[in-house]
């Protein structure tokens, strides 16, 4: 007698599709997770809004960039010139694809978080987003930070990650519907 499997479970590979519940299997720790997670997503979806709308937080409404703002050429055009990869970062993205980059990246990052679904390339792209700000503006030079070597780049990269391995979008987000979908592929 053959055994059948649901689609659901199966990824497109044909190997068991992974559930949250696979990797954690304490409710409390699958709801803090999932809390942190959606905070991370609010992290770097608000400042999307803020920079597109000039809400006032941050940016101002006239700085917005509906109304002709320029959010990663602020931030890049007004590093300390002792900031040793300054003008590299400033050579390729002080212009309109930097700010289309860098905001694109607010959004989907965010929204990816904040949904539960797409959480491995919203790990992977929002890493490479705090590496970049990390290194363009190192704590040890120039006006010093509270920490030589650390900073909050390094926090939110980590709780990307965490969320993206423990496949936290499968508590209270979209996780286990988009697993049906992609399987188990880096689009999970």
């Amino acid at each position: 007698m053959a055994t059948t499997t649901t689609p659901a479970r199966d990824s497109a590979q044909g190997g068991r599709i992974l559930y949250m519940d696979d990797v954690v299997t304490r409710p409390g720790a699958q709801a803090a997770l999932a809390v942190g997670r959606i905070v991370v997503g609010f992290l770097f979806l608000w400042p999307f809004l803020d920079k597109t709308f000039g809400l006032g937080f941050a940016t101002p409404s006239e700085r917005a960039w509906i109304n002709g703002g320029t959010p990663a050429q602020g931030y890049l055009g007004n590093l300390p010139p002792e900031q040793p990869l300054a003008e590299l970062f400033q050579s390729l993205f002080l212009n309109p694809f930097g700010d289309i980059v860098f905001m694109l990246g607010l959004l989907g990052i965010g929204v990816a978080m904040i949904t539960g679904a797409g959480l491995r390339i919203a790990a992977v792209s929002g890493t490479l987003l705090m590496a970049f700000m990390y290194v363009v503006a190192l704590p040890w030079v120039g006006e010093h930070g509270t920490n030589p070597v650390l900073d909050s780049h390094w926090v939110e990269a980590l709780l990307l990650i965490i969320a993206a391995v423990t496949l936290s979008g499968d508590k209270w987000g979209l996780g286990k519907w988009w697993a049906g979908k992609v399987g188990n592929s880096w689009l999970r």
